[in-house]
């Protein structure tokens, strides 16, 4: 298998005796955009001391500056169900954990998706627990076709990513065929022995049958795959190899790696404690963390979630994060619930439990440009094509373009007087950054179509 353990233990072991030189001399290759070792990756994390974290931080944000700009991607997660036949030890859907267990109906399903639209997103993340009897694949499907479908006013979901359990290459395919946008997986941890601690008597269970899962897919014909691990469960830095080992599996059989990295952190679920976990990653090891990932994988994206504090969730755009959800109920029913001023069953505790236009005053107070496009995705700019743009720089041409279109669509159909006024700064701002005139003027008459009531214009 390509997670080689005794490889990846003993560069981390032999890193330890790095010095400051070694460091610094890693960094100028980082510089050069030519992609690191792993002994490479392996001397960063080992890195201490606070001058040596300042300069890996300074690079993580001039790495990002230059290939997203200041474009933030803004999404949600919809829950479906939380039926599970798994007995994860970190999860809220455990088998173990009695609570009536739910899956939503499809008119349940529109509802929550027209709540979301009310929010303004265009962008969902499909969730839902492993239960083949009670969610099948013809379940998911079902609710792929309802969110798609449910339009209100000028809401439409434009985009949903699927999270959904390791499972055949031709449940793949139906996926594919039914327009998924990335197929997300976490392989929680990429450490054998832990992996199979953490899944006692489960179908996901099966290390190697989970780790492949995104051959599956991609011999499916789905090229966008974000993979992830969930901090907190082996050592972080094993984790970050892992994560490396597994791109650099999928770049050389499939030509791309993964479109995006999720980075959550272990959070207090119900049935379990933390206490049971020796591998808890605190605040500043997070940071190196995700510094050291976008230096090492610069045009993968990197997501982050209200796991994390609104506090932490800012300092982390500064140099690596370029996808952040907002508004987020990580329960069944929840954004109903929440609504109604109930409360559900979570898979886990959010930290940011910030409205969505809290968030996009925070971004835009920041300088950013909230994006909610998804002209790529619909364009058939994914997979290794999209890559091909991103590492040509041409994708810029069109990113930030579309990610401004959006803010505005964004702040006229939903904002506030204040959010309105923030966007159309920030827009002025950056517009005049674009250095290609003919871009420059399409965008300005989009921008134009947009308040005379036009809607869905992208490059």
């Amino acid at each position: 298998m390509f997670i080689d353990h005794e490889y990846i233990e003993r560069i981390l072991e032999e890193a330890k005796n790095a010095s400051r030189k070694d460091i610094l001399n890693v960094l100028e290759r980082a510089k050069k955009r030519e992609g690191l070792s792993y002994e490479d990756i392996a001397i960063l994390l080992q890195a201490e001391e606070k001058e040596d974290l300042d300069e890996i931080f300074k690079l993580a944000g001039e790495i990002k500056e230059s290939i997203y700009g200041k474009r933030i991607v803004i999404f949600a997660p919809l829950y479906v169900s939380d039926y599970c036949v798994n007995n994860c030890a970190y999860c809220g859907y455990k088998r173990n954990n009695k609570f009536p267990r739910r899956k939503l109906t499809m008119e349940e399903v529109a509802e929550e998706v027209r709540i979301l639209e009310r929010m303004g997103h265009k962008r969902l993340a499909l969730e839902l627990g492993e239960d083949p009897e009670n969610a099948p694949i013809e379940y998911v499907l079902e609710c792929l076709d309802k969110i798609y479908k449910t339009q209100s006013d000028n809401g439409e979901i434009r985009r949903v990513n699927v999270n959904i359990a390791a499972t055949t290459e031709e449940e793949y395919k139906m996926l594919k065929e039914a327009k998924i946008g990335t197929y997300i997986l976490f392989q929680e941890t990429y450490h054998k022995p832990t992996y199979e601690k953490m899944h006692p008597h489960s179908i996901k269970g099966d290390y190697n049958y989970h780790l492949t899962a995104f051959d599956r897919a991609m011999k499916a014909g789905i090229d966008d795959v974000g993979g992830g691990v969930l901090f907190g469960l082996a050592d972080p830095k094993f984790e970050v190899l892992g994560l490396m080992m597994h791109n650099k599996h999928l770049e050389d059989r499939f030509g791309v790696g993964f479109h995006t990295i999720s980075m959550p952190r272990l959070k207090k679920a119900e049935g379990m404690t933390l206490k049971q976990f020796p591998y808890l990653v605190d605040d500043e090891m997070f940071k190196k963390l995700v510094a050291i990932i976008r230096i090492a994988v610069p045009f993968t994206g990197i997501i982050m979630s209200t796991r994390e504090t609104a506090e932490m969730r800012r300092e982390l755009l500064k140099y690596g994060v370029s996808q952040i959800s907002a508004g987020s109920s990580t329960g069944v029913g929840g954004y109903k619930e929440r609504e109604e001023h109930g409360a559900d069953i979570a898979q886990f505790e959010l930290s940011d439990e910030r409205t969505p236009k809290e968030v996009i005053k925070s971004v835009l107070d920041d300088g950013y440009i909230p994006s909610y496009c998804t002209a790529c995705y619909r364009r058939g700019r994914t997979g290794e094509k999209f890559m091909k743009l991103a590492k040509s720089g041409e994708i810029q041409n069109m990113c930030e373009p579309n990610a401004m279109t959006t803010l505005l669509e964004f702040a006229i159909d939903y904002g506030d007087k204040e959010i309105l006024e923030k966007a159309e700064k920030v827009i002025n701002t950056e517009m005049e950054k674009i250095k290609r005139e003919d871009i420059k003027k399409a965008l300005k008459q989009n921008l134009e179509k947009l308040k005379s009531g036009e809607r869905d214009l992208y490059l």
